[in-house]
């Protein structure tokens, strides 16, 4: 096959809809919504692609805001990953509006090949990335099960061939003591503001021994209610990251003891609730990634052979288990602002935003070409998928 005369040829496929692309990605600027609440963003994501003559299956894996949207009828199916949540009170400010838009550019660029190449272009709307994670909701559904590869290009504040991600969980904790009056009658009481103190002590003391990539956060959300009544019940919300999703049980076990010893020290209750799903860490196809990042340049894109960003972390990783998966970060000027801060998001409409929907949908349209046209590749990816259905 003529690489070259496709890679043009899905140019073209995407200049018809490149302001509706822009476009995208500003309404969804617009109206940011958070996790398994991304309706209106699903929705216009949907729209697009149905526009586009591909066909769409709304409110997959029991999720109202997660879909899937598929061209062609080959045996390689490639899925292209779409995220559209944003976060709490600060919008996208995580970029996920030109994530969405440039997975539905890539989509819209790579379908009029689909037969030519062999493939079925699957695109899979994923919500909840930054809290929940909404890809191993649909890994379990069987979603990703016909997928011999998996991408998506997140928004960053500079391009990289891809993101070193930890595994993460989540975990909501609480202790249940004993009220009582702090000054008359103390030894009444069970005090579970004690009870988290002495947890955050152990974890302190501990993170000296954490091996490398380890870390410990989180915040207390609730810790009494007078100064003159021993707390009752007391909250908090941690996240555990580890390198590996097998560090990440050797570090849950060892934080959940620390937890534990506020219990015993005080005899106050502990709760300890996982909150979403686990997150593995991102294991990316260096094949796939190398094909990436020559196209990247090709565009005239300035790309990081290394990762970029460092001790994020995203459900992709769990796509990456199952998937040979790429996730290259696709930069645009943001001045000094750092991403998880309103600065951020307000350069996600720019000009320097609209050129990476537009790059990122291409760059992933050609190396969806580089693998299918390449006997080599396409045959590994075959290779690879058939031996995930035997196990």
């Amino acid at each position: 096959m003529n690489t070259s005369a496709l890679r043009e040829r899905s140019r073209t496929a995407l200049s018809s809809s490149r302001d509706r692309m822009t476009a995208l990605s500003h309404s969804l600027h617009a109206e940011p919504e958070l996790a398994y609440e991304e309706h209106k963003s699903a929705r216009k994501i949907a729209d697009e692609l149905e526009r586009g003559g591909f066909d769409v299956t709304r409110g997959v894996a029991d999720l109202p805001t997660a879909f899937t949207a598929t061209a062609g009828s080959g045996e390689l199916v490639i899925g292209i990953c779409a995220e559209y949540d944003a976060l709490p009170g600060i919008g996208h400010a995580c970029g996920h509006n030109v994530n969405g838009a440039s997975a539905t550019a890539a989509a819209l660029a790579l379908a009029p090949l689909a037969d030519e190449l062999g493939v079925t272009v699957k695109l899979l709307g994923t919500p909840a990335e930054e809290y929940g994670g909404g890809k191993a909701d649909m890994l379990r559904a069987g979603l990703f099960d016909d997928v011999a590869a998996a991408m998506m290009v997140h928004a960053a504040p500079q391009d990289a061939v891809g993101m070193a991600s930890l595994a993460i969980s989540s975990w909501k904790v609480a202790y249940t003591g004993r009220t009582a009056h702090a000054a008359a009658m103390p030894h009444r009481g069970v005090n579970a503001a004690d009870a988290m103190m002495i947890a955050q002590v152990a974890i302190s003391a501990y993170r000296q021994q954490m091996a490398p990539g380890g870390i410990v956060h989180g915040i207390v959300t609730s810790g009494g209610e007078a100064p003159n009544v021993i707390p009752g019940r007391t909250t908090a919300d941690y996240d555990c990251r580890a390198e590996t999703i097998e560090d990440l049980t050797a570090l849950q076990a060892r934080i959940r003891a620390c937890f534990e010893a506020g219990a015993l020290a005080t005899g106050a209750e502990l709760s300890l609730e996982s909150v979403g799903n686990d997150y593995a860490d991102l294991r990316q196809d260096l094949a796939m990634a190398g094909i990436y990042r020559d196209v990247a340049r090709d565009l005239g894109r300035t790309i990081q052979d290394k990762p970029g960003m460092r001790s994020g972390s995203t459900d992709m990783g769990n796509v990456s288990h199952l998937v040979p998966t790429i996730h290259p970060m696709i930069g645009y000027d943001c001045g000094d602002a750092i991403m998880h801060n309103p600065d951020f998001t307000a350069y996600g409409t720019g000009p320097g935003a609209d050129r990476a929907v537009l790059d990122g949908g291409l760059a992933m349209a050609w190396t969806a070409i580089g693998l299918a046209a390449d006997d080599s590749h396409r045959a590994t990816l075959l290779e690879r998928l058939a031996a995930r259905r035997v196990k």
